[in-house]
């Protein structure tokens, strides 16, 4: 799954890296190294700008909420319980296959937290001793330091309670595309811990290779089974993951020192 993730990346960066043609200065983001559901996210989309000259698709940086609220839905309470979506069944989960065939985004980042409980919290928790096992977080990024492009969707949801001209009046809100996590080696391994993704926690982001972004944000693209050949995750061997302090697991924690890796596991979450 995907709970928590950082993203430092400025415009002006992501603009270089993805090929953005239009962003709006006043929608800039401060760096968040403790990105989490319900919060406004940087994410890259195609789409026509309204009232535009050319109805072309324009490659956007936009704000959105994280947390997608379907287009039907009564309420936007529910959206921070969508944050993720499954490749293996997003095409066909009415909360998400609208926006699957139609509006697809990638979602920046430098990578995302993972949480492990180790092999003696376990035990610990087993004979009784330990009510709540305390969990080792983990930080996962690409091995070379590029971004990291996770798969996401977008929607549009209308406050009816509210007049058309209200700038509440519009959520825009996204949630990532989750799949099976690798079980191959990562190409960088702590040297105490875990040596796949997949010991971590079964579930993963799903990471565009940069092969793959033109085609996904295509929004000419609409056929699922078309759709559904973009979802196969990337060549194994090009993440890495290391441990991180337990600081990052209260949301109220954010800075650059999130990312340090520490030698090893805290003390009492050993893998």
């Amino acid at each position: 799954m995907c709970g928590r993730y950082a993203s430092s990346r400025g415009p002006e960066d992501l603009a270089g890296v993805f090929g953005i043609e239009k962003w709006e200065p006043e929608e800039t983001l401060e760096a968040d190294y403790n990105v989490a559901p319900t919060k406004e996210v940087y994410a890259v989309l195609d789409r026509p700008v309204k009232d535009a000259d050319s109805p072309r698709p324009v490659r956007q940086l936009r704000r959105l909420k994280w947390g997608l609220v379907p287009s039907w839905a009564k309420t936007p309470e529910g959206g921070a319980r969508m944050i993720n979506a499954r490749a293996e069944t997003v095409h066909e989960k009415p909360s998400y296959r609208r926006a699957f065939a139609a509006r697809r985004c990638v979602l920046p980042a430098d990578g995302y937290y993972e949480w492990v409980t180790g092999e003696r919290e376990r035990e610990l928790e087993e004979e009784g001793r330990r009510k709540r096992p305390r969990k080792q977080p983990y930080f996962v990024l690409p091995a070379d330091g590029s971004v990291f492009a996770m798969a996401g969707l977008y929607e549009f949801w209308r406050d009816r309670t509210l007049p058309d001209d209200h700038p509440g009046a519009w959520w825009v809100t996204c949630s990532v595309i989750t799949t099976e996590a690798e079980r191959t080696p990562l190409a960088v391994a702590p040297a105490e811990g875990p040596h796949t993704l997949a010991q971590i926690h079964p579930r993963m982001p799903l990471m565009l290779t940069p092969d793959r972004w033109d085609a996904w944000l295509d929004p000419s693209r609409t056929d699922p089974d078309d759709l559904r050949g973009l979802l196969t995750p990337p060549p194994p061997g090009l993440m890495r993951a290391y441990p991180v302090g337990t600081a990052v697991s209260n949301v109220r924690n954010n800075g650059p020192e999130l990312l340090k890796e520490l030698e090893g596991p805290e003390e009492g979450t050993l893998f």
